[in-house]
């Protein structure tokens, strides 16, 4: 599976955390997978769900994080499509530092252009260039 591919599926299921809890989410993994849209090997699917739950299992720290890095907004008004990519690409530029930070940001901007509201991909990009160090 290329990078791209990968990364919005993560974001598909990560964005699904905002209206489930964790063991539900966990739950409807095999459905997701098999409900015919996509084709994903075995071993995709361990990595997707081995990214989400590492995700999941960091979300305080990185919602914390986003919060911290906002400007005159507030971490409650960012649309779900959005919080959905911040979190997913905050979480790989803080694991994996020898991604290159252009094409990890320009990913999340293309995923929020694709699923978020007009303005998304401003708006994350935005977002992330806060955690891009100077």
């Amino acid at each position: 599976m290329k990078q791209r591919a990968f990364k919005e599926q993560v974001f598909k299921l990560l964005f699904r955390a905002e209206f489930n809890t964790r063991e539900e989410l966990l739950e409807q993994l095999p459905f997701y997978f098999d409900a015919g849209d996509m084709t994903v090997s075995v071993e995709d699917r361990g990595k997707i769900e081995e990214r989400l739950c590492a995700i999941l299992d960091r979300m305080p720290e990185i919602d914390s994080q986003i919060a911290s890095r906002l400007k005159n907004w507030k971490p409650e008004r960012i649309g779900k499509v959005e919080l959905a990519v911040i979190r997913m690409t905050v979480y790989e530029l803080q694991t994996n530092p020898a991604a290159p930070v252009g094409v990890v940001i320009n990913d999340a901007v293309d995923i929020a252009k694709k699923y978020g509201q007009d303005g998304a991909g401003q708006f994350v990009n935005g977002v992330l260039a806060a955690f891009v160090p100077r």
